[in-house]
């Protein structure tokens, strides 16, 4: 899952009228489709082939099956809530997922709903740091194995460096005024992470193809005891909740789309064809890295070193992991500066500006308040990641946190008052067992992944 722009989720936090602005969306089915492609597509993908390893073929390729299925079910869901009072005609808007918390269900779950998108933000930024130290160093670790032989000792020691090197350059970036915002940067990080979910695809095919065989079991990488590999099932599940839901991102999409046809049919049509393609691609990356690697199969296949050659390949893969996470990195600036402002609005260390020239540099400006808070924000987060440097167990832990509360609850009670379901009846009773069922996937995701984390750190 790719970390989202706050800045748009703060800009209105209450629903909206029709207006003119509604004549200027150009939004189709494909543009929507895409759109979603590219916000779903992210890291999440690199451990699907670990999940595989440890579900076996048949619990793995079920497993991503049931949370496509869940996915494209809570979006359709989210989708009629577009509107209100009615899904196609109602002449009020919700443009943001914390605009429509707060009309269907009141300001006090729209700001459980607010913290729960900023804890689930800050915690991507806290994996955008482990995973990108991982790939630094397996750009290192690629050339000296091409150089000296797959045999070498090419240690290139810890990943520390590596995380304080990234939180370096993080702090850099953080004093570009709306750096967030810039469309080019959106589209560097979504170019990248097509890029290296192909690499991986094409090196898992090719490795099976120079295998000869298809590797992997029924049932999955034996664990020395039943309880752990309980444990590694259960976080398996965590970390494939963390590569599919974007319902936090899905009316921003529909509120770029045109009407007629009614908005909601065309998100229904356009998350379809979304999910559909991702999963394909899921089921690719993940059935290939398993074939051509079994009970071998590493946590992440491109850092991992299932793959050595073409090393030049592996590098460019890495490059591609690392622009899209330094480009994803700064979602929740926009929208803190903008709280602070409107909280303190006499404060100057919260709005002045002041202005700075270096030499054979354009003068730029700096406010005290986003040094100080940016700053500390970095060093938090690759703070946490040196601290527990886990990429799949804390991708687990991410997915599960995210999956219920912000994936299948909001949506499923919204979805309640928007269509007036009575409490008792079928309808009521089918969804309410489905938001069940997808509280205990989270319960034994989130489980499961603080099980990995604890035991990585013990030992």
């Amino acid at each position: 899952m790719e970390a989202i722009d706050e800045s748009s989720l703060n800009q209105s936090l209450s629903p909206t009228n029709e207006s003119a602005e509604a004549s200027k969306r150009t939004g189709n089915v494909w543009s929507a489709s895409a759109h979603i492609i590219t916000g779903v597509l992210g890291a999440g993908v690199l451990s699907l082939a670990w999940c595989m390893a440890q579900l076996g073929w048949i619990g793995g390729i079920l497993c991503i099956l049931l949370f496509a299925l869940i996915t494209i079910l809570s979006s359709n869901l989210l989708s009629d809530c577009y509107r209100y009072p009615h899904p196609q005609y109602g002449h009020i808007t919700n443009s943001s997922y914390p605009a429509a918390v707060n009309l269907y269900l009141g300001e006090t779950r729209q700001m459980i709903c607010g913290l729960l998108v900023n804890a689930s933000l800050y915690g991507c930024t806290v994996a955008f740091v482990i995973t990108s130290a991982a790939s630094i160093k397996a750009i290192f670790k690629s050339n000296c194995y091409h150089k000296e032989g797959h045999q070498a000792l090419c240690n290139h020691g810890d990943t520390v460096l590596y995380m304080i090197l990234f939180g370096l350059v993080q702090v850099i970036l953080s004093f570009i005024p709306d750096l967030h915002n810039m469309a080019w940067i959106s589209a560097t990080a979504a170019l990248a992470s097509l890029t290296y979910s192909f690499i991986e695809l094409g090196l898992g095919i090719a490795t099976v193809i120079k295998n000869g065989r298809i590797m992997g079991s029924v049932k999955g990488v034996p664990a020395s005891n039943p309880a752990h590999k309980i444990w590694l099932v259960f976080q398996a599940l965590g970390d494939v909740a963390f590569a599919y839901p974007y319902t936090v991102i899905l009316l921003e999409i529909q509120d770029t789309i045109k009407s007629p046809p009614a908005e909601n049919k065309t998100m229904k049509k356009a998350s379809l064809i979304a999910m559909s393609i991702v999963t394909f691609l899921y089921l690719c990356c993940g059935s290939f890295g398993y074939a051509a690697f079994g009970d071998q199969t590493p946590g992440n296949l491109l850092t991992g070193f299932g793959f050595y050659e073409p090393y030049w390949l592996i590098d460019l893969a890495n490059v591609c992991i690392i622009l899209q996470l330094v480009g994803c990195y700064q979602p929740i600036y926009g929208g803190v500066d903008r709280w602070c402002s409107k909280k303190y609005p006499n404060s100057g260390f919260v709005n002045n500006l002041y202005q700075l020239k270096l030499p054979l540099l354009p003068a730029f400006q700096l406010n005290p308040f986003r040094i100080c808070f940016r700053t500390a924000y970095v060093i938090s987060t690759t703070g946490l990641g040196i601290l527990f440097p886990y990429f799949n167990q804390v991708i687990g832990v991410l997915g599960a946190l995210s999956f219920w509360p912000l994936a299948i609850y909001f949506p499923v009670e919204m979805y309640f008052v928007q269509e007036k379901i009575e409490a008792w009846s079928s309808k009521w009773i089918v969804l309410k067992t489905f938001s069940l069922v997808c509280f205990l996937l989270t319960v034994v995701g989130l489980i499961g992944s603080i099980e990995g984390i604890i035991s990585q750190k013990l030992s």
